[in-house]
């Protein structure tokens, strides 16, 4: 695989596949390299800890594309290759003398997959978008937050994510198509904006039918009731999920009150999101009477879907994370053990590893280079004039 992109979402494309075994070679303009090696929490040597996370199993080489040298390295790379990610803005490649007719001739098995704002066509394809961008314009960022404050945002670039994951998902799709259908390679075109949109549930349809526009709860779920974070008497909250009418009933047991099971305003759903703010104070009056420990071990033996809010520091300390593999150490030659986040899917046959955090500025470029056949002086000459 070849990646062509910065930051978050052609980048966390590559480094899923990468985790199962895809060779990923990243290319970065010299000197310059990814942006998110300078993003959030920097290590002593300025270098950033999401960096190592995000390009983790990557072959990383510098290569100004741009420069006709550089332009023929890559073509050479991509006459090798199975997949090509880029997550730039619609035309970039066709500037850099790389349209789609050039892709196919120089590799006609070739999948390309591209991860923009809008997606390659349509009257917004040219606008610049990052994810908070798509979280805005898909509806999500409408209904996140409460109803008496602004919209607020996800504490991540969700967008970016989603996108990545729908990118791995057509990338798997066509490789199938090609190399079990026989089929040629293809395009996999990936807008921001319809990747987050593609979550959002029934709220179309709804409105087509019902005229129902979707707003902000806060942190109850609209159209499900109980299910909301409750405050508990030691200033900790805890989120019940009891999404279904057999376990409204464990619950009810486990708060004392099965004199409220045959009440009809908690036997079925439909019924409940009429009362969800009576039923929401009965639940609160009981979880303010217990601490958070407390009522998780109420609510756990009730079998009752419960959970305290985890930061991180909850996580990495939690038994499950870590009986799952999902809080991982591995070495760093500077940095020694660091942990990191454990591989999702599970596979039973083919479980995925992290092998390297992510290399140093270009690396890799001296075996890259070399193997599609360039000699150590041939390797000096580009380096002197600032191709790689």
């Amino acid at each position: 695989m070849i990646e062509l992109g910065n930051l978050v979402a052609g980048p966390f494309c590559t480094r899923l596949l990468a985790e199962f075994g895809a060779l990923v070679i990243k290319i970065e303009l010299p000197n310059e390299g990814d942006p998110i090696r300078k993003w959030r929490v920097l290590d002593d040597t300025g270098t950033s800890y999401w960096w190592y996370v995000q390009s983790r199993n990557k072959k990383c080489i510098t290569l100004d594309c741009r420069q006709p040298e550089g332009l023929r390295i890559l073509k050479l790379l991509i006459r090798d290759a199975d997949v090509l990610v880029e997550n730039f803005r619609p035309g970039t490649l066709d500037k850099w003398g790389l349209s789609a007719e050039t892709l196919r001739d120089l590799n006609s098995k070739l999948i390309v997959s591209r991860i923009s704002g809008f997606g390659q066509d349509g009257p917004y394809k040219d606008r610049v978008a990052f994810g908070a961008i798509a979280e805005a314009m898909s509806g999500l960022r409408y209904i996140t937050g409460y109803p008496d404050r602004p919209p607020t945002r996800v504490g991540i670039s969700l967008g970016d994510s989603i996108a990545a994951l729908y990118s791995v998902i057509g990338v798997l799709m066509a490789l199938y198509h090609r190399d079990l259908k026989g089929g040629p390679g293809q395009e996999v075109d990936v807008a921001l904006s319809e990747a987050v949109f593609s979550l959002m549930e029934s709220m179309v349809t709804e409105y087509d039918q019902k005229g129902v526009i979707r707003e902000r709860s806060g942190s109850a779920l609209p159209g499900i009731a109980p299910s909301n974070a409750y405050p508990t008497l030691d200033g900790g909250y805890v989120v019940i999920a009891a999404n279904g009418d057999a376990i409204v009933r464990r619950l009810l047991r486990a708060l004392d009150r099965e004199d409220l099971i045959n009440d009809a305003r908690w036997t079925s759903n439909e019924v409940r999101v009429k009362h969800a703010a009576e039923i929401d104070c009965v639940i609160g009056k009981w979880t303010g009477g217990l601490t958070l420990d407390d009522c998780l071990e109420r609510l756990n033996a009730a079998r009752v879907p419960a959970a305290r809010i985890y930061n991180v520091a909850d996580i990495v300390e939690d038994p499950q994370y870590q009986a799952r593999e999902m809080i991982l150490e591995i070495q760093h030659p500077g940095l020694g053990l660091v942990k990191v986040p454990g591989i999702v899917p599970k596979l039973s046959q083919t479980p995925g590893a992290v092998e390297w955090l992510g290399p140093a500025m270009g690396e890799h470029n001296i075996e890259v280079l070399k193997g599609v056949g360039l000699t150590d002086s041939q390797i000096e000459v580009m380096r002197s004039k600032g191709i790689i």
